[in-house]
């Protein structure tokens, strides 16, 4: 009798790691399909992303300094645009596999603070590639000294790019952050309102440390990041009163 239960366990535990196994198998399927047509043009592409500099640049071009970086930096940025546009099917198969171990209420709070987390955080790029890159690529080619030629590398830049478009995209899930830390019971919503300006400074601080050193850039990834802060503080509330009122409708209907 005492083996029973272990044996039970033993057969969860393997078809567990069976399904993360297909799942996983699946969202790498999802990036390679996309991968194969982002390879394909893959020079076009990264000739888009680096158009925000070029404009900025004196030359007009970016240059390589690696004999292989002309093929590998587009190689490279093809797979994170393959992994960029295969996200939704990725978080679907994270979800396939965590929702079934989650109850009713807690499927209905965690759909739309999923989807809201994806959208967010291609808002976030998006963003950063309209609004953030030309004042920031701007205010760089300002500063460059006399008798210096700003020719920057194709890897460097798309590394630089790249930290921007995850920092900006992740900046961007302030609301999701502020309404799970709510809803968890971690930080009492009264409390985040009374610390509003605490919140206000750090968001001045952290926009300060990923843009380049003058007010404008700062102020265009703060002053976003407080707003998504503030509409967090109201998906919260509304959220929370959902949640107050729920046990009281099941006992209307009971």
């Amino acid at each position: 009798m005492s083996d029973e239960p272990e044996k039970l366990a033993e057969g969860t535990l393997i078809s567990h790691l069976l399904e993360l196994r297909d799942r996983l198998i699946k969202a790498i399927l999802g990036v390679g399909l996309c991968f194969v047509p982002c390879m394909m043009y893959s020079n076009d592409i990264f000739s888009y992303i680096s158009q925000p500099l070029q404009e900025k640049l004196p030359a007009g071009h970016l240059i390589a300094t690696s004999v292989m970086s002309p093929f590998t930096t587009p190689f490279k940025l093809s797979f994170f645009i393959a992994a960029f546009i295969a996200m939704p099917w990725i978080l679907y198969q994270l979800w396939a596999f965590v929702a079934p171990g989650l109850y009713r209420h807690e499927k209905r709070f965690a759909v739309p603070l999923l989807i809201s987390a994806i959208v967010l955080f291609y808002i976030g790029v998006v963003f950063a590639y309209f609004f953030v890159f030309p004042v920031m690529f701007a205010f760089f080619t300002s500063t460059t000294p006399k008798g210096v030629a700003m020719m920057t590398d194709i890897n460097q830049y798309l590394d630089f790019v790249l930290v921007m478009f995850f920092a900006f995209g992740a900046a961007f899930e302030v609301p999701v952050a502020v309404v799970l830390l709510v809803i968890t019971g971690v930080v009492k919503l009264e409390k985040l309102r009374e610390n509003r300006g605490y919140v206000l400074l750090g968001v001045f601080i952290f926009a300060a440390l990923l843009t380049p050193p003058d007010a404008v850039s700062q102020s265009i990834m703060a002053v976003p990041m407080y707003l998504l802060f503030e509409g967090g503080l109201i998906m919260a509330r509304i959220l929370l009163r959902m949640k107050r009122t729920e046990p009281e409708r099941k006992e209307l209907q009971t």
